[in-house]
């Protein structure tokens, strides 16, 4: 594979991702970019495309830490820097997705620092990105806590390695840029709002720009060297303009209507916290120095506003990020100067890419595809962006609930009657459901696990590399051995034997796979609305406590897996949603269907520990040729299958009205499950039931 990267000025079209990575190379504090976006649409492509136009910068001789020589970081833990220094182009530095939180930091030799007394510490991937870009890529995969480290460090400009009371810190100040595709799972709020900069992009549905975009590809491939000396002319002017631009940049003037417009916009749009007027006010400064101005102009908040606010506008896990257009216009004309010229929606206050007075990149000479339209669907200005995959659709009208839609074959040949989905119910808050017993996976908040978090339960010889040390432990194995070691003065000493480990109690996430019946049985109107919200209200459940989540759906004459296991728990909202109801209910083929998929994730991801959600009313008339009580029988043997791999399950009983069978908790006995009515998985039944009988302290004897 050839070391020469493709050019940026090459890549045809998405204007606003070209912007908002241009942007925070001019001003690194707006804090980063965030890119939404389809696979397969160049997101890393770009982004590798942006290291090379970075200034090259100079690097004091021998710091492993990039310490620039005009200004040391006093607290570097290579100081004092020898008076010797050298350049070298700005790193870009690639975070995989599998990444543990001592290679981010970097480590710290706790043997060497307890028995010596030296602090042998090994750099991490922020210090080697340290005055260059760090690139994300699927960052929506990472444990949250490793997001979290990785934003903090962005926002401080510094790491912090804390261990034993030995403590390290350096400058850590990089370009961050973060990818995802957004039907693998999305990041939660509190995380999205740390990013500065969001820009949703999707592969442009025009044939002539899919058409460049190949013949690009193609001739890159063929002469990696030859095509990026078509564009050098290019790629120097733009990175020219960067280095312009930042020396613009302190003396751009925010004033004080520029500021009432941004915190007004914030306000209307019902924004948390203060971030996003900062943010806003950093961006559209560097915008204003990117076209070369002197003072922020309302194009330049307006265009701000359409970077930085989308994603803080979610406010629970289905929302999909958007900004409306009219709203924007309306505050910004509400709180601009009453005697300011009203700013036109020319090319660049509408449809360019916003980032100077040539409205199609200008001096970056970004090659034939700059003079477009919009550059790309759904990415332009003067448009919302497009929804996710996983975005949840609006309920549908009543009217539009009474359209026929397609019929499924019955076994016996029939066509099976099918109502058109229902909306769901306001989803709540459910109990919680725990795989029973201590598990290994990945971090969360749902089943009891031994994890890197939590507290400490006890102590254990090291497993591999020693990172989380057991002081106490310690020093109560190393403390009988003193006197046959020859100990002399104060100091202990040590041998490896000696060390000891924490094992901390936290929490896991689980995969919850969910068997949905969608049979006649549970056809009717209000029940099903009443179904859809409990599995909806499970779904927030599970996003909030960090699982995967998978759906079976059973009717006709079989099961389907409407959603193979995945993070993206608006994904299963979505399909929730337009689930449709009708014909028989081969509740065995139901479950059979997720023995099989369980088996396949066990083997996938042995360590994640599944938990089973059935929602039925237990009734079995479909499945082969079973009827009645033969078709229950074939339900009671698959669940047997489930129950002896000791599967964790959960059934939803959905059974209403007078009269009640009790099928659905029969299942349960079969699955050896937990078996709970609609009523009961509310979380606030619950508390009132414990409530209501909980004892008095006038009960109790004196």
């Amino acid at each position: 594979m050839s070391d020469v990267r493709y050019p940026f000025t090459a890549i045809v079209g998405m204007a606003d991702l070209r912007l908002a990575l241009l942007l925070n190379a001019v001003s690194p504090a707006v804090g980063g970019v965030l890119v939404r976006g389809e696979k397969g649409t160049a997101k890393s492509t770009m982004v590798r495309a942006l290291a090379g136009l970075l200034p090259s910068i100079a690097v004091a001789d021998g710091c492993r830490f990039a310490c620039d020589p005009a200004a040391p970081d006093p607290q570097c833990p290579d100081a004092p820097h020898s008076a010797g220094s050298h350049e070298r182009p700005a790193r870009l530095v690639e975070l995989p997705v599998g990444v543990t939180e001592d290679r981010i930091v970097g480590s710290l030799d706790l043997e060497r620092a307890l028995a010596q007394g030296v602090k042998a510490y090994e750099p991490g991937l922020l210090a080697q990105a340290h005055r260059g870009v760090l690139y994300i890529d699927e960052v929506n995969l990472l444990q949250d806590h490793v997001v979290d480290l990785l934003l903090d460090a962005a926002a401080m400009g510094r790491s912090y390695v804390e261990r034993e009371g030995v403590s390290v810190r350096h400058a850590a100040r990089f370009l961050l840029v973060g990818t995802m595709n957004p039907e693998e799972g999305e990041l939660r709020p509190q995380l999205l709002d740390r990013f500065g900069l969001t820009v949703e992009i999707a592969a442009t549905r025009d044939p002539q720009e899919r058409a460049e975009v190949v013949r690009r590809r193609l001739a890159y491939d063929a002469d990696p060297e030859g095509f990026a000396a078509g564009f050098r002319d290019a790629e120097q002017a733009l990175a020219q303009r960067i280095g312009a631009a930042r020396e613009l940049l302190p003396s751009v003037v925010l004033g004080d209507a520029a500021l009432r417009q941004i915190t007004a916009v914030c306000a209307a749009f019902e924004v948390d916290g203060l971030r996003a007027d900062i943010v806003m006010a950093r961006t559209a400064v560097a915008l204003a120095a990117w076209a070369g101005r002197g003072a922020v102009e309302e194009e330049d908040v307006r265009k701000a506003a359409q970077l930085a606010l989308p994603h803080r506008r979610r406010r629970n896990p289905f929302d999909a990020p958007g900004l409306d257009e009219e709203q924007l216009d309306r505050t910004l004309s509400e709180h601009s100067e009453p005697d300011a010229e009203p700013d036109g929606d020319g090319p660049d206050g509408g449809g360019s890419d916003g980032d100077g007075p040539d409205g199609g990149g200008g001096p970056d000479g970004g090659g034939p595809d700059d003079g477009g339209p919009d550059d790309g669907p759904g990415g332009g200005p003067g448009g919302a962006p497009e929804p996710s995959e996983g975005a949840v659709p609006e309920a549908a009208p009543a009217e539009d609930l009474q359209q026929a839609a397609p019929k499924l074959p019955a076994p016996g040949g029939a066509p099976a009657r099918e109502s058109a989905p229902v909306a769901a119910a306001e989803p709540y808050r459910t109990r919680l459901f725990k795989v029973p017993g201590t598990g290994h996976g990945a971090q969360g908040r749902r089943s009891p696990a031994e994890t890197d978090g939590g507290h400490t339960i006890r102590d254990r010889r090291p497993q591999g590399q020693l990172t989380r040390l057991h002081l106490s432990a310690t020093l109560r194995a190393a403390a009988p051995h003193q006197h046959a070691r020859g100990r002399s003065g104060r100091a202990l000493v040590l041998r490896p034997d000696d060390f000891r480990e924490q094992v901390r109690r936290g929490r896991e996430s689980n995969l919850v796979l969910f068997v949905v019946d969608a049979s006649g049985s549970m056809a009717a109107r209000q029940r099903m609305t009443a179904v859809k919200g409990a599995v909806l209200s499970l779904l927030m459940d599970a996003y909030q406590r960090r699982d995967k989540i998978g759906m079976i759906t059973f009717r006709g004459s079989g099961a389907e897996l409407a959603l193979p296991p995945t993070s993206s728990v608006e994904v299963g909202a979505a399909r929730l949603e337009k689930l449709p109801t009708g014909g028989r209910t081969p509740l065995a083929a139901g479950l059979l269907r997720a023995h099989e998929v369980l088996r396949l994730e066990r083997l996938r991801d042995p360590l994640r520990r599944p938990l089973l959600v059935v929602v039925t009313d237990g009734r079995a008339t479909g499945g082969g040729s079973a009827r009645g009580g033969g078709a229950l029988a074939e339900a009671g043997r698959a669940a047997g299958l489930l129950a002896a791999r000791g599967t964790a399950a959960v059934v939803l009983d959905c059974e209403s009205g007078p009269v009640r069978l009790g099928l659905a908790r029969t299942l349960a006995g079969q699955l050896n499950a937990t078996s709970v009515t609609l009523d009961e998985l509310r979380a606030e039944g619950v508390a009132a039931l414990v409530h209501a009988h909980r004892p008095t302290p006038s009960r109790k004897a004196a």
